[in-house]
């Protein structure tokens, strides 16, 4: 059987082929029994990636060279993909049927999941993959198939969606995984961040810009002061603090490296490099904190832990979730695609604004029921008194005078 493909792998024990056109460079880059992981280069990506295809064991202790694998993998600077058959559920809600799951059994696949930075992207479609097949009530569905990608990806492709397909000859739903790269297309929007105001010289810049004279009418002249104050912020920013988390990746090796050297020669000039490396560490890591205290939208984290880990994860599932994939229009059509949805959200909204030329039957308006009598509408439209307003007067103050 001919499958149109130029190129084939598979791994040592025959579980897992991939297939490729001319079309991509595909590398393999490891190949066991439980995964392949190559690097692959196509045209229309900025940047190579790394894409994990996996066949789990199934039982819990054969799993464990996957698991070291992923960790492996996850100190990769490049984007990430790894998806397949983990034979392994996260959380008793992706199981159906059968005895009541042991969420114990998880615990080891949710740590490597933590571990290695992943995001699971959720999928479009039945919400299992997987199913025994079985009758007389003995039928039972899991999700054991899922993608997850690392930070990179989803700086690179947020747009990426898995599908669940259809099962068919098999025990296992197919999965299908669209990804679009993103990279020269994202529109990154001026952020104010709150630890600027701490910094001496963030109110004076603000002042020297907007004291600058602009001419033209209120709207033009607000307009060109917001534009020239977010540009002035953004330089100001790079100069003061530069790449924050870069600068505390850079302080940390720096600490390391200036604590080798006073355990090696204990001496004044040594010690004193040590503190001051670690003056400028700390700041760091305080800025670094307060930019994903503010991301995260979280105010309720004790001092003293910078729960690093636990913000990017917050981090990452907010960025998921500001991504539309598909969407189920007028007619009951599911449409997916950037361009597509754009153009019927627009034509949605501007169906709801835009009048129309019809003329209305008031005859239809008869059949509401007339809660006001003519008299009480007499009331209400003619002008008060000078007594009806005194007693207005009184009632809302009663201690003023008459």
């Amino acid at each position: 059987m001919k499958i149109g493909m130029d190129y084939g792998h598979s791994n040592p024990n025959n579980k897992i082929w991939l297939f490729w056109s001319n079309e991509v460079v595909c590398k393999i880059l490891d190949s066991d029994q439980q995964q392949i992981t190559c690097e692959v280069n196509h045209d229309n990506c900025s940047e190579s990636f790394l894409m994990t295809y996996v066949y789990a064991k199934c039982r819990d202790q054969l799993r464990k060279p996957l698991w070291d694998s992923m960790l492996k993998w996850s100190a990769t600077v490049h984007p990430w993909c790894i998806l397949g058959d983990f034979n392994v559920i996260t959380s008793a809600q992706e199981k159906l049927g059968g005895r009541e799951y042991n969420i114990r059994k998880s615990l080891e696949f949710i740590n490597i999941i933590d571990s290695c930075g992943l995001i699971d992207m959720g999928y479009n479609g039945q919400p299992y993959t997987w199913c025994n097949h079985r009758n007389n009530g003995d039928m039972i569905w899991k999700r054991l198939d899922r993608g997850m990608v690392n930070d990179k990806w989803l700086d690179i492709m947020p747009h990426t969606n898995v599908t669940h397909l259809p099962s068919v000859g098999s025990d296992h739903s197919p999965l299908l995984l669209d990804m679009i790269d993103h990279k020269d297309t994202v529109i990154k929007y001026f952020k104010f961040l709150n630890y600027w105001t701490e910094n001496d010289t963030f109110l004076h810049t603000v002042e020297n810009c907007w004291n600058k004279k602009v001419t033209g009418n209120p709207m033009w002249i607000l307009h060109t002061k917001l534009k020239r104050l977010t540009k002035t912020l953004r330089e100001w920013s790079k100069k003061e603090y530069g790449d924050v988390f870069e600068k505390v990746k850079f302080y940390e090796e720096s600490v390391k490296t200036a604590e080798g050297n006073y355990i090696r020669d204990s001496s004044r000039d040594n010690r004193e490099q040590l503190y001051a490396l670690n003056a400028q560490y700390i700041k760091y890591l305080k800025i670094e904190h307060a930019i994903l205290q503010q991301k995260t939208h979280l105010h309720w984290l004790k001092e003293g832990d910078a729960n690093s880990k636990y913000f990017h994860a917050v981090i990452r599932g907010k960025r998921k979730k500001m991504v539309i994939h598909k969407l189920l229009n007028d007619n009951g059509s599911c449409i997916q695609g950037d361009e597509v949805i754009a153009r019927e959200a627009c034509n949605y909204y501007q169906n709801i604004f835009t009048g129309k030329s019809v003329k209305i039957n008031e005859d239809q308006l008869q059949c509401i029921p007339k809660m006001v009598t003519m008299e009480q509408n007499h009331d209400l439209e003619r002008m008060p008194n000078i007594d009806e307003l005194r007693n207005i007067v009184m009632n809302m103050n009663p201690h003023s005078a008459p």
